[in-house]
């Protein structure tokens, strides 16, 4: 059993069975506890100051109470005690806003969704709601691949981290750390060392220098390696490539893998930021995603 709690956004349709399956593969592992929220528009003003249509919010309520009710359907599917579920409705103009507030309520130390709906199969596309917590949740975003809740895995095996040795990153590998031992994982640390395009023919000593850069890299996992924690199985790994989406194609990814990877070192402290490699790492893996907090953790 953990203090982990975990916050799902569910909408009715094949991203909110996505987030669920994850969401709930997380909750039965860890022995967490789950919110599952669903959050639609706000009321339409009407006439005379201060009203709104009452009609409107009573069919936005039943909608939602609705979409929950199929979320409760497909936990107890996937035998989620009752005991550990929460279900909350919330009206916001932003649907990643929403969430914010229903995790701040709830003290999730974790939010799960899925893909917006445009995105490739097997993969992570980022909506507006993805968007809005990816810039600014206080705890750890995990993304479901489009598709996941048709093909997911019967077990997680391993918690791989994308690591570059930067200020503040200790307490994000801490936190996933914890996850790790949340959901019983040994952890990779992965750092990719990327070849600048056109490298080999400006400088005779490039690959002089792109080894030198390997070296560095492994050093920075040795050391990383050892923040983890002497009680983690930690391995590490370090990928020379050009360019973060053909680079991260080389990696092997095991059936039951969630990457990890850190929030652009431009983002405020304590917050999820994604930045332009953080987004390419996102949209480029071909598993669960969970981008880490930088700095200390909101709760």
């Amino acid at each position: 059993m953990t203090d982990l709690r975990v916050l799902a956004g569910y909408s009715p349709d094949d991203r909110g069975d996505d987030a669920l399956t994850l969401a709930s593969l997380i909750v039965r592992i860890a022995g967490a506890r789950l919110t599952v929220a669903n959050v639609h528009p706000p009321a339409w003003p009407a006439r005379g100051p201060g009203s709104v249509d009452a009609e409107w919010v009573a069919y936005l309520k039943e909608q939602s109470e609705l979409a929950l009710a199929q979320a409760a359907d497909h936990l107890t599917k996937a035998k989620v005690p009752k005991k550990d579920l929460d279900f909350v409705v919330r009206a916001n103009r932003g649907s990643g806003r929403g969430l914010l507030e229903v995790g701040g309520e709830a003290e999730a130390g974790l939010i799960v969704i899925g893909s917006a709906p445009r995105g490739r199969r097997g993969r992570i596309a980022i909506g507006s709601t993805a968007d809005q917590l990816l810039h600014g949740s206080p705890v750890p975003v995990m993304l479901a691949p489009r598709g996941y809740a048709e093909d997911a895995p019967k077990r997680f095996e391993r918690l791989t981290i994308a690591y570059w040795r930067r200020s503040a990153t200790e307490p994000a590998l801490a936190t996933a750390a914890r996850l790790a031992r949340s959901l019983e994982l040994p952890v990779r640390l992965v750092t990719l060392v990327l070849r600048p395009p056109g490298l080999a023919a400006k400088f005779r000593n490039a690959e002089e220098v792109m080894r030198r850069q390997l070296a560095q890299a492994e050093k920075d996992l040795a050391h990383a390696a050892g923040l983890v924690g002497a009680d983690a199985e930690v391995t590490t790994e370090a990928i020379m490539g050009t360019g973060v989406t053909k680079t991260l194609g080389s990696l092997d990814v095991l059936p039951g893998e969630i990457l990890a990877c850190m929030s652009s070192h431009d983002g405020p402290l304590r917050k999820v930021f994604l930045g332009e490699s953080s987004g390419k790492i996102v949209r480029a893996a071909p598993c669960p995603v969970v981008v880490l907090p930088r700095g200390t953790p909101g709760r």
